[in-house]
């Protein structure tokens, strides 16, 4: 996957700071980037090794389309989800 070499980096970055801003950072500007998902209310946060996507989506499927578009930044199996749909 394309996103992984750059996620191992953050991992060895030993916990909290630039590596995490910059994953933050990598996600956000994908999610707001994507013209079929409105990523308005999405927040993103780091827990350990893996990106946590809280807040809430509108349309169906937009759940699925963001986890599949940070998975495309840090890699399958690195995404933690609480999204809800309104």
């Amino acid at each position: 996957m394309l996103g992984v070499p750059a996620f191992m980096a953050h991992e060895d970055s030993g916990g909290e700071g630039h590596g995490d801003a910059a994953t933050r950072a990598s996600v956000e500007g994908a999610l707001h980037a994507a013209a079929d998902l409105d990523a308005d209310e999405i927040i993103v946060s780091t827990s350990g090794a893996y990106v946590i996507l809280e807040g809430f989506v509108h349309q169906r499927g937009d759940v699925e389309r963001a986890i599949e578009i940070a998975e495309s930044i840090v890699g399958r199996g690195y995404v933690r989800s609480r999204l809800l749909r309104r």
